[in-house]
């Protein structure tokens, strides 16, 4: 059972290592055509905190995001499709 086990984890990680070369792959493709990179907008939010565990939240203005349009996120930002579902970025202080 443990046999199985190990055999099944290990071609999970062999498959999704494949599956990030491959996205990785094609993403520099889109790049060197001019198309890998895209932007979202998102909004600010200021996050302080009150009294009693209370939170007030205070609107900073909106930002234009850089994204990849690729299944993982590459160049040290988010994929466009990750950001364009959470276009609200929350700041704690």
């Amino acid at each position: 059972m443990m046999r199985i086990l190990l055999r099944a984890m290990a071609g999970l990680l062999i498959g999704l290592a494949t599956l990030y070369v491959g996205d990785w792959a094609v993403w520099r493709l889109r790049v060197a055509r001019d198309g890998g990179m895209g932007s979202v907008v998102v909004s600010r939010m200021v996050v302080a905190g009150l009294k009693g565990n209370k939170e007030a939240y205070y609107p900073d203005g909106t930002e234009t995001v850089a994204c990849s349009q690729s299944l993982f996120p590459q160049a040290g930002g988010g994929a466009c499709w990750w950001v364009e579902r959470h276009k609200e970025v929350m700041e704690q202080y």
